[in-house]
């Protein structure tokens, strides 16, 4: 039953253009733990000041984020307010953000990683892969929540985008993430950009599965030897370094020549914390409950991070801010101590640096993954082939419904109802054109409800239950 989940279309009834998930989702992940005091409000009022000190609107639509100099504007910010309005729900603001960022890409269609604000023009040439990434992925969560029939086809843009990646950001040959398109791989990487669970639902998404499995593998690889070559302490990866572990010769130019846990490691427990909670990963969990122990057990606890530190454990800085205690409480969720992570979560709630872009921004996203409101959406789960089924050849009725749908589908046809967590709840084959189904012991929700036929073509439509 489960390969059935890897052969599914996710196509969105024309009928409905409505808010899939609209704010708060609060979820319940499938693994690790959650804070006994989370609350979306908490995120919210995060998003809210937010906007209010980085949002900026441009002309024709565009909107941008400001950056540490407040008239510039990088892709990492672009991408990261993109994640933040479509897990928010806030679509004015997420097509504004892509649009911005389409209007600034280079000749890989990737966008340039500094631009000067609304009015445009290179700060900085070429891509930064953290961007890419992350705008892929929201490009994902935006074709889910508000379907891709408008006037921006997500669905196609995300493909498109995940193909820039996949050419001209990962190492050919050896699944390496490259930092940017135009420089990096076995010879220098930046571990703090691995997103092992969006490559799993690129994979899915573009009927890639083989390709970017290989490049999550990969992730882990490198993150292990890393840890392992350098006598690391916890998940202390350094910001920089070889796809073999060791320190870069080309990170010279970057602090401390990339050799500590600074900046950039600092995001990487909020990035694999993602690929446990969603998916369950055994390297994930390791790699967070390795970090989150770090602090309960070698600091004594949150109240006690510091913003840098050398692999070995020992401190270099002197901070207590948002971008370091956020992501540990997100490895927390790993971490199997309920105290711990409610400790954490309440130190991150009462940390307050609203004019500073980075601690807020990540302030904000790392509390939606811990709200339970930065979640796996179910096209991201289901594969996206086009199959040549006539749509005209297929209806239900009533929709939305409060109870009983009747499907009117060819004879021989088989009929699987999807709940909205993605398992097959009902599974059945037509003997006629016309086939009543009984949902009324279902919640209220979205289902999915997919037709096939022996020739393996098949079509997937939304339907509401109320």
């Amino acid at each position: 039953m489960k390969n059935l989940l890897f052969v599914m279309v996710f196509l969105l009834a024309a009928e409905s253009r409505s808010q899939t998930q609209p704010f708060p989702a609060n979820k319940v992940y499938g693994n690790g733990i959650m804070a006994a005091s989370k609350n979306s409000q908490d995120a919210e009022n995060n998003y809210k000041t937010w906007k209010i000190n980085f949002v900026e609107e441009c002309n024709n639509g565009l909107y941008r984020v400001k950056f540490d100099n407040p008239s510039e504007t990088v892709s990492e910010g672009i991408a990261y307010g993109m994640l933040l309005s479509a897990y928010m729900a806030d679509k004015a603001l997420f097509d504004g953000f892509w649009l911005y960022y389409k209007d600034n890409v280079n000749a890989n269609k990737v966008m340039n990683w500094k631009i000067n604000g609304c009015s445009g023009g290179k700060a900085g040439e070429n891509g930064a892969t953290d961007a890419e990434l992350d705008a892929a992925f929201a490009l994902i969560v935006a074709d889910y929540q508000w379907a891709s029939a408008g006037n921006i086809n997500y669905k196609s843009d995300a493909k498109a985008l995940i193909t820039a990646i996949k050419n001209y950001e990962v190492e050919a040959n050896t699944y390496v993430l490259k930092p940017g398109d135009q420089f990096g791989g076995s010879q220098i990487t930046n571990i703090s950009y691995f997103s092992p669970a969006y490559y799993r639902a690129f994979g899915v998404f573009t009927n890639d599965t083989a390709f970017w499995n290989q490049v999550a593998t990969k992730a882990y690889t490198v993150i292990n030897n890393n840890l392992t070559k350098n006598n690391a302490v916890g998940g202390l990866v350094s910001d920089w370094c070889q796809a073999d572990g060791s320190y870069s010769s080309q990170a010279g130019g970057y602090n401390n020549a990339g050799k500590t846990y600074t900046y950039d490691a600092a995001r990487t427990p909020w990035r694999i914390a993602v690929d446990y909670l969603w998916y369950g990963t055994p390297e994930a969990k390791v790699y967070s409950k390795k970090s989150s122990d770090f602090v309960r057990v070698n600091l004594g606890g949150s109240l006690n991070i510091k913003d840098g530190y050398n692999q070995n454990g020992t401190v270099i800085g002197q901070w207590h801010n948002p971008t370091f205690v956020g992501a540990f409480a997100c490895a927390a969720m790993g971490g199997e101590d309920q105290a711990h992570l409610n400790a954490s979560y309440a130190d991150l709630k009462n940390l307050n640096e609203p004019n500073n872009y980075f601690h807020q921004t990540l302030k904000t996203l790392y509390s939606l993954l811990l709200t339970g409101n930065f979640y796996l959406p179910i096209n991201a789960t289901l594969s996206n082939d086009t199959f040549d089924i006539e749509k005209s050849t297929v209806t239900l009725y009533p929709n939305p419904s409060a109870d009983r749908i009747t499907i009117n589908a060819p004879r021989e046809s088989t009929i699987s109802i999807i709940s909205p967590s993605g398992s097959v709840i009902h599974e059945q084959k037509t003997t006629s054109e016309l086939t009543e189904i009984n949902l009324a012991h279902q919640s209220r929700g979205i289902y999915f409800v997919k037709i096939s036929n022996d020739d393996f073509k098949n079509i997937t439509k939304k339907v509401i239950l109320k």
